[in-house]
């Protein structure tokens, strides 16, 4: 199962910072930014989470919430929000399974070594729960004011 631009968000039970057991599908009625990311407290990730963070009025403006996808536990994520004070929840994925439906885990590199990690992405589903917009290899630098600029435009 891979989710493509026009299918619903993946009928999945995810464990957040707020909820053990949060279905996807409940988020209709609202536009819903999925941002996959590496890790918890690296810098690129940091960055990507305080521009989502700087920006949370603009989405919650446009009918949007947030919500970031890494594979670090809970307890991990609620260090990462209460250090960086995120108003949105983060997903704990450890078994990779929204993650793999979402198609974010690929090979990497690292000092001449090749392991799986999350391919930072971001997905933006409508107000219908439908994949709208998808941004694979983001780049964090500008990223967030793109996304800003697709859902004021849904």
């Amino acid at each position: 199962m891979t989710i493509t631009i026009g299918d619903l968000i993946p009928d999945l039970s995810v464990a957040t910072t707020r909820d053990e057991a949060l279905q996807l599908r409940q988020l209709k009625g609202k536009n819903l930014v999925l941002y996959f990311y590496p890790k918890d407290s690296t810098p690129g990730c940091t960055t990507e989470g305080q521009n989502f963070r700087d920006a949370y009025s603009a989405f919650q403006a446009a009918n949007t919430e947030i919500l970031g996808v890494s594979r670090e536990s809970i307890r991990s994520h609620q260090n990462f929000i209460n250090k960086q004070e995120f108003p949105f929840d983060l997903i704990s994925d450890p078994e990779e399974i929204l993650c793999k439906a979402m198609d974010v885990m690929k090979e990497k590199s690292m000092y001449g070594k090749t392991y799986i990690g999350i391919e930072r992405s971001t997905f933006i589903f409508d107000a219908d729960g439908k994949l709208v917009h998808e941004v694979r290899k983001v780049k964090v630098k500008g990223h967030v004011d793109e996304i800003l600029e697709i859902v004021e435009g849904l």
